[in-house]
């Protein structure tokens, strides 16, 4: 029985352990001491599924970690992928490069955000940008890109990372029914999208321009207010000077009225004066005549009458003898 049978068949291990037996340890220095150790002189904790796992394997397992693993391979790209991608050009490093930087680790930035393009970058085959290709031809060539791109799907497909099945098949008509939409009907959507979006900056130019029209117009208005304001200084000046006229014209007013009442009170003690000295003269001159008159006697007024004749003849003689001679 013993001599009938086959050689013993290892026993099968998953493709994810054998990934992990692969994996390089972590740098733990506790571990690491422990792991230095045979598995019989290690303690009893430092004893992992790892050590099991290496203990059940068949001897022939070790051969096949010669060759370079995927993990490995993913690690150095992973490390190696931040220095390339900060070589890109602007326009693939500033959409790239934020993938790559721990999220919520770092301080926050002030510096202004560049302001988006307003049209995208030329693409090849409606997808991969012409800055990947510009990036790789000075190390790889023309043909560099695409066989690059055929080298990482063959590769996909023969570690069987990507497995083709009815979804690839279902995935590739998805993919043909969009490209045709796409051609087909691309240029209408982005006409009609076009079309949408002149419209809405079309709105919003012109409420932009209501807007600045409605500014310039309370600016306008600012400035009058503030011009009539300054004129209230002058009309505040003219009141004050009407109101200091007016004062002064009834202050003068007043004057006037208090120069009549003392001139007219004067005025009346100069006339009642005046009428005291008259009536005191006409007196005198009564009592002066009536004395004159009673002091001359019949006698004297007979004398002076003849008197009185004598002159008049002589004063008609000597005004005939004027009226001959001429």
């Amino acid at each position: 029985m013993a001599a009938a049978a086959g050689p013993t068949v290892p026993p099968r291990v998953s493709r994810r352990r054998l990934l992990s037996r692969e994996r390089p340890p972590r740098a733990r220095p506790g571990r690491a001491l422990a792991r230095a150790a045979p598995p019989s002189q290690r303690p009893a904790a430092a004893v992992t599924d790892r050590d099991e796992l290496g203990a059940a394997a068949p001897p022939a397992l070790p051969l096949l970690t010669a060759a370079p693993c995927p993990a490995m391979l993913s690690r150095l790209v992973l490390r190696a992928a931040p220095a390339a991608l900060r070589a890109l050009p602007p326009p693939v490093a500033v959409g790239v490069l934020h993938t790559t930087r721990p999220l919520h680790t770092t301080r926050q930035s002030l510096a202004p955000v560049p302001p988006l393009p307003e049209k995208g970058g030329e693409v090849r085959h409606g997808l991969i940008p012409e800055e990947f290709f510009q990036f790789l031809y000075p190390k790889t060539g023309v043909t560099g890109p695409y066989m690059l791109g055929t080298g990482l799907l063959l590769y996909l497909l023969s570690k069987e990372i990507y497995v083709v099945n009815h979804e690839t098949a279902a995935a590739a008509c998805i993919l043909t029914v969009i490209v045709y939409a796409i051609k087909k009907f691309g240029p209408q959507v982005a006409a009609f999208a076009d079309k949408l979006n002149e419209e809405k900056m079309a709105s919003a130019l012109a409420m932009k321009n209501d807007t600045i029209q409605s500014l310039q117009t309370a600016i306008e208005e600012e400035k009058k207010e503030q011009w009539r304001a300054e004129g209230h200084n002058y009309l505040f000046d003219a009141k004050r000077n009407n109101i200091a006229m007016l004062l002064e014209a009834n202050y003068r007013e007043r004057l006037l009225t208090v120069y009549s009442e003392v001139k007219k009170r004067l005025d009346y003690q100069v006339a009642l004066q005046n009428l005291k000295r008259q009536k005191e003269q006409d007196h005198m001159i009564q009592w002066v005549e009536k004395n004159v008159v009673q002091s001359i006697t019949p006698q004297q007024q007979k004398e002076s009458i003849a008197k009185c004749i004598l002159d008049l003849k002589a004063l008609s003689k000597s005004a005939h003898a004027t009226v001959r001679a001429a």
